[in-house]
């Protein structure tokens, strides 16, 4: 397929920019379509920050620690799993334990090129020439061009840093540079609690660090529903987390030994280090899209349709570099769908419309569909199914009594509105919800949580309890 209408011949069918999840997505389905793919990564080795320095390293960290509390805590075990120093893994120990999971995901990723045939090129910088024409800077200081039909951008995104704020100094960090850290500090400001910044906030909690959470909003992750913002909100307040809303930071200044962030409000937070989690930008800079037209808005996302074309027809691009909804899952899923585009496969083409938030928080946090407050303003008649983890077995088995499942639904049709989760698995469970709401508008039916035995016990079992609950409200 031809976007441009060209009938030239190239080199490749297809060139994808970027070897993260929206990446490898295009590619593999391309190739698996019968097209001639060249990848090109900057890195030395394929899988994108997402697999080499944000996703999988910072959720694999979590994971080693919350699996090491879990055991250590667990009061039926009779014994303390602490080292033989008889101390706490450092921050350094339980990296090491995510090297693994990196090296592991690398590899599997490396492979997936190999036998789809896929051509790679790492350590290999492109900029555009023309629509169908881009230069690599090669490794060893050489340039090559190689041009295709079709090319597709998904070159990702890294964290924002504002001007004045200098990211030189070791004792300001950002999501990315936070993973290098030998120890966990005994205190740390993090500023801006967004998804990545109360994320971080859970994870140097349960290091035992001294946490500051500086949001400037009026409440946390205001975009969920608001028993779940509230529920987190509580809960990191519970476990120590100093939570600071509707705060703006005036000046941040480093020393050889501490931090002080300055706030609007005359506020002075002295800590060990600063943690600089307030947004990120895409990595669309020196692709040479000016050139080509093609649109970037402010935080250096490409602006596309909803085909994710650019103004550029034969140009696409996905993934965090087009901002919203900037999950790896939702990545991989328009990657494929452009993949599918430009091999003409028909049918394929996904929607970012319904797709599950998920967010590692301790506890977990995930949700598929409208909440409370969307359906207030919507004026939809509308009821509330909850089970809380207190109640469900296997929760009393792991020994927790933080959590919750809420349904929400239509109280006339019974169909299913919204799925709203906090608490141990959330973001594995949240997949029987999103299945349900799936189906056609007569099958999505609270009946299905009642009508289907569900394995006793799970935590997956907190849907009969939750829809039962709910139609008991009617």
């Amino acid at each position: 397929m031809s976007n441009s209408g060209s009938k030239k011949k190239f080199e490749y069918d297809s060139i994808v920019i970027g070897t993260g999840p929206a990446g490898e997505g295009a590619a593999m389905m391309m190739s698996k379509s019968g097209k001639k793919v060249l990848s090109v990564e900057s890195y030395a080795k394929v899988g994108g920050g997402c697999t080499h320095w944000a996703t999988i390293p910072s959720k694999a960290l979590r994971q080693a620690i919350i699996s090491f509390l879990g055991l250590s805590q667990t009061p039926y075990l009779g014994k303390n799993i602490y080292n033989v120093e008889n101390r706490m893994p450092s921050m350094s120990d339980f990296l090491e334990m995510t090297k693994q999971v990196i090296e592991s995901q690398s590899r599997m990723r490396q492979n997936f090129y190999i036998r789809n045939r896929v051509e790679t090129k790492c350590l290999a910088k492109a900029s555009f020439i023309d629509e169908h024409t881009l230069e690599l800077d090669m490794e060893d200081g050489k340039t090559k061009r190689v041009q295709a039909e079709n090319i597709v951008i998904a070159v990702g995104s890294r964290p924002l840093h504002p001007k004045g704020l200098s990211f030189e100094h070791p004792r300001i960090l950002d999501s990315d540079t936070a993973l290098l850290l030998k120890e966990a500090p005994a205190t740390l400001t993090i500023y801006g609690a967004g998804v990545i910044g109360c994320e971080y906030a859970c994870i140097f909690k349960n290091l035992g660090t001294k946490v500051d959470l500086i949001n400037t909003r009026q409440n946390i992750l205001d975009f969920l529903d608001k028993e779940i913002s509230d529920a987190l909100s509580y809960h990191m307040r519970n476990t120590g987390i100093v939570l600071r809303n509707g705060e703006e930071f005036s000046s941040i200044k480093a020393s050889a030994d501490k931090t002080i962030t300055n706030l609007k409000s005359g506020k002075q937070i002295k800590n060990d280090y600063v943690l600089f989690t307030q947004g990120r930008v895409g990595n669309s800079e020196g692709l040479g899209l000016d050139a080509l037209g093609i649109e970037v808005n402010d935080r250096g996302h490409i602006v596309v349709n909803d085909s994710y074309q650019t103004t550029r027809k034969n140009i696409f691009a996905v993934g965090d570099v087009i901002g919203w909804p900037s999950l790896a899952s939702a990545a991989y899923d328009e990657g494929r769908s452009v993949g599918a585009l430009i091999s003409g496969v028909k049918d394929f083409f996904i929607k970012s419309s319904q797709i599950p938030t998920g967010i590692y928080t301790s506890p977990e946090i995930s949700c598929i569909g409208l909440t409370e407050e969307e359906l207030t303003s919507q004026k939809i008649p509308y009821e509330v199914g909850i089970a809380h983890y207190k109640s469900l077995a296997k929760a009393q088995m792991f020994g927790d009594d933080v959590g919750l499942l809420k349904l929400l639904f239509h109280r006339e049709t019974l169909e299913v509105l919204g799925v709203h989760c906090f608490g141990r698995e959330a973001t594995e469970i949240i997949h029987i919800g999103q299945a349900v709401m799936s189906l056609t508008k007569n099958q999505n039916s609270m009946q299905y949580f009642i009508k289907n035995t569900f394995n006793y016990p799970t935590m997956a079992e907190a849907y009969r309890v939750a829809a039962l609950n709910g139609i008991n409200r009617l």
